[in-house]
């Protein structure tokens, strides 16, 4: 375990990568925020954007395609050939949370409350009794987006007193309908109010909105915890610590045009409901975006199918720490402990992606960072969760292995890490994309 003093590596980050991650998670309360926080830092590096819809051209440099809230970003160094293989990090932006119905304005007994619809496998009980602001994006009549984001206190919802409920302490049962809506006020419901409010909020008039995706998140910030400031604690651990090691290590390459692969970052949306969705790991983007640079370049399928054979992707998303209060539901052989380095996770029934030659790959990334690593599998008596690796895999024919950063309270509105651990797996990432 570290102290409060970095972890000396041979990558080109330290414990302020940790410090601009806590700004990173506060900028990024929605997929749509995360990739345009992403996007930001890409073109400070000299990236640039470029429409799906446009034509696209075979120079080097860094790009990036934005759709909605996924972002896939690649650097072209000079000299890539058509068949030059990508290194490939793959991440997700969504984080399970409350997301606003179609119809938002309700109430009962006097109290306003805004519908929300559970997204994803949110740990209920921890958004309740807590202080909860409103972002996302609205869509406006002539089809533009704006985002939003009212980052103070606003919504709530409030847990029964315990005079009410006395076996409370006996086991907790949530309603999904009936107790998760959150107040945010006293007095009439009227249609419309909570659109109306949020467009004031971004600037626009409310009937110029005529759609929005907006998800409720917790307004305390990102901290240090423990006595040697060791820890961290924020919200959208799983998956924005990969988002954002992933954004650092890209652009740490740009200009860098002795790279033998061509790195590549690929932010999904939509995987903590399964990935079925056209900014999803299910779906084309990542494909389109890899065969367009080919024939940009000049390439023919022969060309695209060489450089497909020779790339490798990284699935970094979060796994399990060790639980000092719960051991008995991890694997006795595995138990990844916080700051001990980036996690391996191999499950034999695909659930990750991982093989033999993926270890060896990034076994090797982490040996040239100066990085320590650890391996994950699940207790053989508990279901393994999954991740964009194996469709990553299984869709684009590319070898890929599951890593991540091992955390506490995994989709809990605020997760838990080590403070060490977002700059160690930036480092891997970076010796991993040079190849």
């Amino acid at each position: 375990m570290s102290s409060a003093a970095s972890r000396p590596t041979a990558g080109p980050f330290d414990r302020g990568h940790t410090d601009d991650l806590m700004a990173f998670l506060t900028a990024s309360p929605s997929p749509y925020h995360a990739v345009a926080s992403a996007a930001s830092r890409l073109e400070k590096a000299g990236f640039r954007k470029v429409e799906e819809t446009a034509a696209w051209d075979g120079t080097s440099g860094g790009k990036y395609v934005i759709r909605g809230g996924a972002i896939i970003a690649w650097y072209v160094p000079e000299g890539a050939t058509a068949h030059t293989p990508y290194r490939i990090v793959g991440a997700h932006t969504d984080s399970p949370n409350l997301r606003v119905k179609p119809q938002p304005d309700m109430g009962a007994q006097g109290w306003r409350q805004v519908a929300v619809e559970i997204y994803g496998g949110t740990l209920l009980n921890t958004w309740l009794d807590r202080d909860l602001g409103l972002a996302g994006r609205l869509t406006l009549r002539d089809g533009s987006h704006r985002l939003v984001n009212v980052d103070r206190p606003l919504l709530r919802v409030p847990q029964l007193a315990i005079h009410l409920d006395r076996q409370v302490n006996d086991g907790l049962k949530l309603d999904r309908q009936r107790h998760m809506q959150p107040i945010w006020g006293i007095g009439q419901v009227h249609e419309g109010d909570l659109i109306s409010f949020v467009a004031a909020e971004a600037g626009v008039d409310a009937e110029d909105v005529s759609g929005w995706d907006l998800m409720v998140h917790a307004v305390d910030a990102p901290a240090y915890l423990g006595r040697d400031r060791e820890l961290l604690a924020g919200p959208r651990m799983d998956n924005l610590i990969s988002v954002h090691a992933g954004v650092a290590a890209l652009a740490s390459l740009a200009g860098r045009d002795d790279l033998p692969y061509i790195p590549v970052l690929a932010a999904f949306d939509h995987e903590e409901n399964g990935s079925e969705a056209d900014t999803g790991a299910q779906g084309p983007l990542l494909g389109n975006v890899l065969e367009r640079s080919v024939y940009a370049r000049g390439g023919s399928y022969e060309d695209r199918a060489r450089s497909f054979a020779g790339t490798v992707c990284l699935s970094s998303d979060t796994g399990h720490a060790v639980h000092p209060n719960y051991a008995e539901r991890h694997d006795p052989t595995h138990h990844p402990r916080v700051n001990g380095g980036p996690i391996l996770k191999v499950n034999v029934n695909q659930r990750y992606a991982t093989d033999g030659s993926g270890r060896a790959v990034f076994a090797a990334a982490c040996e040239k960072a100066g990085v320590p690593w650890q391996s994950f599998v699940s207790s053989n008596d508990m279901p393994c969760g999954t991740t964009i690796g194996p469709i990553t895999a299984a869709r684009h024919g590319i070898t890929t292995v599951d890593i991540g950063v091992a955390i506490l309270s995994m989709h809990s509105a605020r997760e838990l890490c080590g403070a060490d651990d977002p700059y160690l797996l930036a480092n891997a990432l970076v010796a991993f994309l040079e190849g």
